[in-house]
């Protein structure tokens, strides 16, 4: 059972280790940026709220 527990973990750690290298390449970072600044975009909602009144 050692043994599985030990494979398990080496396992998890390849798997995070390889997602934090996917995060965190160069070829990432236009789509990371443009996803950051999708809270702060306005849309199209936002704005006919804001003409109605709704806000």
């Amino acid at each position: 059972m050692s043994n599985f527990f030990s494979a398990w973990t080496v396992i998890a750690a390849l798997i995070f280790l390889g997602v934090t290298a996917w995060a965190m390449s160069g070829k990432r970072t236009a789509e990371f940026d443009e996803a950051a600044r999708i809270p702060l975009d306005d849309d199209e909602t936002d704005k006919l709220e804001i003409e109605k009144g709704v806000r």
